[in-house]
């Protein structure tokens, strides 16, 4: 007698596969004799639902269960109701192969047989980060640094396998090599990594003296790092294979070296532009000339003052600050901002000068000669009579 698999589920045929699964779900909690310890029917009720399930969920047996019916699986699957969804064997096989998707879905996993279990304890090494401080010269020409950090590498003594020379890893005692031990608990059969081994199916009997079964020991290791011209702040380098060795032969993680600018201390940095704050005399800025300049070069450039000049005003230098990273030559700029300076320590004579330049500038002709200065006290004059009027 054929028998109605979307009946058992309670899904129409045209159901779609999240649709098929959400029913299972619902049945098999429901139907499951751990909840129903006095319904004798339960189990057989669990059973068919489990069985439809086998069916419904791939797409190629219910392609032929549409067309042939559950026929179309007699014997082909050991036979009878048993045979797709009998108690035979454990989560992975076809005893309970559907509801081993219900822990897949809840827990993650591990109901699968030893296929989904770590039989390969090697691992990949961990990745490593080290900070290195560079002056904004060396980031400007570029450099070749050497550092060194503490690592773990593999071990020359064992290769990396952990075993001491002449001998090699064993088959686990525990699990016999497959990594996974099962457990019963109830109604239910629990997988779990081998607690011996660790998931791998293999054990060191005798480990190496030198890195005690590790593989690894941990040494300083000298590396030299190309820092490329116009590096900033924030960039880093990467040196593949230069992290933690792998463990039982695994591959090494890579290392980055993470770059700090220094502050300088004349030039602050600005992307690939240099601000350089440069203090003048009062006569140079009154009367214009030439000023030298530091450049990041190591050098001296010359700059040119014009008569009148300000605290705060820029002047650029073109091609004047720092290279791009990697690029074809582009320079960013360099500002000169310059701070004029007022005179100290005057003698009686020089001041007397001072007060002589003064009076000559000040009265009817101060906005002539102070623009800036006498425009703002006649604006807060204006608004000051304003309030008191």
């Amino acid at each position: 007698m054929s028998k109605d698999f979307y009946k058992t589920l309670g899904v129409d045929k045209s159901a779609s596969q999240d649709e098929i699964k959400k029913a299972y779900r619902k049945l098999a909690m429901k139907h499951h004799p751990d909840q129903n310890k006095d319904n004798p029917d339960a189990e057989a009720k669990f059973k068919e639902v489990n069985e439809a399930y086998d069916i419904l969920k791939d797409e190629e047996k219910r392609a032929a269960y549409d067309q042939y019916g559950s026929a179309a699986f007699d014997g082909s699957m050991g036979g009878g109701p048993g045979g797709a969804g009998g108690f035979g064997g454990g989560f992975g096989g076809g005893g309970f192969g559907g509801f081993s998707d219900i822990f897949e879905d809840m827990f993650g996993g591990g109901f699968g047989g030893g296929a989904r279990g770590g039989r390969n304890a090697s691992r990949r090494g961990s990745d490593l980060q080290y900070t290195m401080e560079v002056s904004l010269e060396d980031a400007y020409r570029g450099k070749e640094a050497t550092i060194k950090i503490p690592v773990h590498e593999t071990c020359d003594a064992c290769s990396g396998s952990g075993a001491s020379p002449g001998t090699s890893e064993e088959t686990c005692g525990t699990c016999g090599g497959a990594g996974r031990i099962r457990a019963q608990q109830g109604f239910f059969t629990i997988e779990r990594a081998c607690h011996t081994c660790g998931g791998s199916g293999k054990v060191i009997k005798d480990p190496c003296k030198k890195c005690h079964g590790q593989g690894r020991v941990r040494k300083d290791k000298t590396l030299k790092v190309q820092i490329p011209a116009g590096i900033d702040t924030g960039r880093r380098i990467r040196l593949a294979g230069e992290g933690e060795a792998g463990t039982r032969g695994g591959p090494n993680g890579d290392l980055y070296v993470l770059i700090a600018v220094k502050p300088h201390k004349f030039f602050k940095r600005d992307g690939t532009n240099l601000h350089c704050r440069v203090p003048i005399p009062m006569t140079t800025a009154a009367l214009g000339g030439e000023i030298e300049a530091p450049t990041i070069e190591g050098t001296k450039t010359r700059v040119k003052i014009p008569a009148g000049t300000q605290t705060g005003q820029q002047f650029r230098l073109k091609g004047k600050g720092m290279p791009e990273v990697r690029g074809i030559g582009n320079n960013g700029d360099m500002y000169i901002e310059v701070r004029v300076e007022t005179p100290v320590n005057l003698t009686k004579k020089q001041q007397d000068l001072v007060k002589e330049l003064d009076s000559s500038i000040s009265g009817k002709s101060a906005s002539k000669h102070s623009p800036e200065s006498t425009g703002f006290f006649k604006k807060f004059k204006d608004v000051w009579d304003d309030l008191t009027e």
